[in-house]
């Protein structure tokens, strides 16, 4: 049991409880910046077609961005941030009654599970959701919020619908990954419907892919009102 004695005497480090935590390798993977075209070799190169020249400025749709680094790696890379505060609110947070508290209903629309695996990992003790007042439900009819991972299937449509139909006003949707904001590398497969706004209203999007622990924290913060917005898309 000496092992269990060390473990106990260690502890665990925990970020801090206002999660600004310092950005570091592992705990997010950072996104791209507006360049001037100047500067990096080829906008075509991106495969999901994310990067886009605009008076000679190539933008990066985050929406459509899977970080799969070409654009850094190329001979003139990109610009690029390490940062979490990736979400962005289209409606607004829920209310004062809820800047303590929330309950959400974690839906997987069709994920490769990446997203479900970096929303799990919210209840490590490193990042403690609990410690939040943030409650993962398994009803909807007992959540404030629905956080919806992955592209949506054509299977998953009817669900979607139902549970958002069951959860009691107000009510807000988080469609979290590039997947669950454009469809993602799945968009053009016969088997997906493709967005999650294309079924269900969204409130706030975190694009990623898949979005850090950290970027998931701020877009749940943003709902309670405790956050204000990231980097707005340049979209």
């Amino acid at each position: 049991m000496a092992w269990f004695a060390r473990g106990l005497r260690q502890g665990v480090d925990a970020m801090d409880d206002d999660s600004r935590a310092p950005v570091s390798p592992g705990l997010s993977p950072g996104r791209p910046l507006p360049t001037p075209a100047g500067q990096m070799d080829d906008a075509s190169l991106c495969p999901t077609g994310a990067l886009e020249v605009r008076a000679g400025v190539t933008v990066p749709d985050y929406a459509r961005c899977v970080q799969c680094l070409r654009c850094v790696r190329a001979g003139a890379p990109i610009r690029w941030e390490q940062s979490y505060r990736w979400a962005v609110s289209r409606t607004g947070a829920l209310g004062p009654a809820f800047r303590r508290s929330i309950h959400v209903r974690v839906l997987d629309a069709g994920d490769c599970g990446a997203c479900l695996a970096e929303v799990r990992q919210l209840t490590s003790p490193v990042y403690s959701l609990h410690r939040f007042g943030i409650f993962v439900t398994p009803t909807p009819r007992n959540a404030d919020v629905l956080m919806v991972v992955g592209p949506v299937t054509r299977a998953m449509r009817t669900a979607m619908r139902e549970t958002y139909a069951a959860m009691p006003e107000p009510r807000r949707v988080i469609a979290t990954g590039t997947c669950a904001l454009t469809g993602g590398v799945f968009a053009k497969s016969v088997a997906v419907e493709g967005a999650v706004s294309r079924v269900i209203p969204v409130d706030v999007e975190i694009p990623g892919c898949p979005p850090p622990p950290l970027a998931i924290l701020h877009g749940l913060h943003l709902l309670m009102g405790r956050e204000g917005p990231g980097r707005p898309d340049p979209r």
